[in-house]
């Protein structure tokens, strides 16, 4: 037999200079929807995610002759706006010392921290070593431009001794996640909790009668109701509400996952007096719901909870799903049933120097994210751990 052809690097400045059959064929049934071609397509048109704001695509690919056989999306970075991983501090440190840290590169998905595989494999090729290959290629890509780092955002457990041996230096988070332990109605996720904290989510579970609110979720056909208008008005709604938010995602984005990624889309939405007050555009995988895109049009107590949390518990219940992730942040969500789990990131420094001092800093962080784990699954107010 005739030994296979070797493997070539591509890099590609755009996710549609590669065929969508050719891309979603590395992507596992089971992996998270945001690694789709035509979720990564609708950020780089809509003009989400171009060079104008700080993103320059450098999809890694591998080929083998004409057949593409393992991918990872890729990009050059400006800056560290949209990664879910903060290094600003290490940047600063960067800079003091007279080392430049922009641009860098970031394997993973913008303005997503959802865990998911970051290299995609062919199926019937090593995994392993296609991730090694294409690791070690990203390296010599670095290394010519000049770059000063490589950073692979929340990769999968089961891709983390491939990076380690490639000598990238691992980085411990957190999200709270919420995950069916068998419920048949929310009465029986409600019993799972102590007396005193399943009668505050009553409480705010009941406050939607008071004031009149509807909550729903459109999926399928029933998401023709739902415009790109008024998804962006409510996403912003939510990014104007704070100093630091920036208005990442345009119109187009919203218009183009209604066109042609609406078989991944749903959409949670309140009305009150039949106007939609509030509502939240998430995404679903085979047996997950990712929470995204929130917006309230009017304020009222606990809304927020109701659409981004409680109505999606109660559905993924009905539905039969496994797991709800809410995204990142919001410390709010322990107390109501939401668990903590690992999140993992790696990064591998070109400079010595503030390669050691990143090391450094992660392995004292990594033992604070551990030792608090058990604090944090206390404070869900389960009676047990199941």
């Amino acid at each position: 037999m005739s030994a296979p052809l070797p493997t070539t690097l591509r890099l590609l400045t755009s996710i549609t200079d590669v065929p969508a059959s050719a891309w979603d064929a590395l992507v596992d049934p089971e992996s998270v929807p945001f690694l789709e071609w035509g979720f990564l397509a609708a950020l780089e048109e809509s003009g989400s995610v171009v060079p104008e704001r700080g993103w320059h695509p450098r999809h890694l690919t591998l080929w083998r002759g004409s057949r593409l056989v393992a991918a990872a999306p890729a990009y050059l970075k400006d800056d560290s706006h949209g990664e879910f991983v903060f290094d600003a501090a290490w940047a600063t440190a960067a800079e003091r010392a007279g080392l430049r840290y922009y641009p860098k590169l970031v394997l993973g998905v913008p303005f997503t921290p959802a865990t998911g595989r970051r290299v995609l494999v062919a199926p019937g090729e090593h995994p392993a070593t296609r991730e090694a290959e294409l690791y070690t290629a990203a390296l010599e890509y670095a290394r010519a431009e000049g770059l000063s780092s490589i950073h692979v955002l929340f990769p999968t457990p089961e891709e983390l001794p491939v990076l380690e041996a490639q000598g990238y230096a691992l980085r411990l988070g957190v999200q709270y996640l919420w995950k069916n332990a068998g419920y048949r109605t929310f009465e029986d996720f409600l019993g799972r909790f102590r007396s005193k904290r399943r009668h505050q989510l009553q409480h705010e579970r009941r406050a939607l009668e008071a004031q009149g609110i509807t909550v729903r979720t459109l999926r399928g056909d029933a998401l023709e109701e739902v415009d790109a208008a008024s998804a962006h008005r409510l996403y912003i709604s939510t990014v104007d509400r704070y100093p630091w938010g920036v208005r990442s995602l345009t119109e187009d984005f919203f218009a183009r996952l209604l066109a042609g990624f609406k078989h991944r889309c749903e959409f949670v939405e309140a009305r009150r007096e039949g106007l939609r007050v509030a509502g939240a555009f998430n995404f679903t995988g085979p047996r997950t719901l990712y929470g995204r895109y929130w917006g309230a049009l009017e304020e009222h107590p606990f809304l927020h909870f109701n659409v981004c949390l409680y109505h999606p518990v109660e559905d993924c219940i009905a539905q039969g799903r496994e797991r709800f992730e809410p995204g990142a942040g919001g410390e709010h969500k322990l107390t109501r049933g939401f668990e903590p789990h690992l999140t993992y990131s790696a990064h591998l420094f070109l400079h010595p120097g503030l390669d050691r001092a990143v090391r450094g800093f992660l392995a004292h962080e990594r033992a604070a994210v551990e030792s608090g784990l058990p604090l944090w699954w206390a404070e869900t107010g389960f009676k047990e751990r199941v």
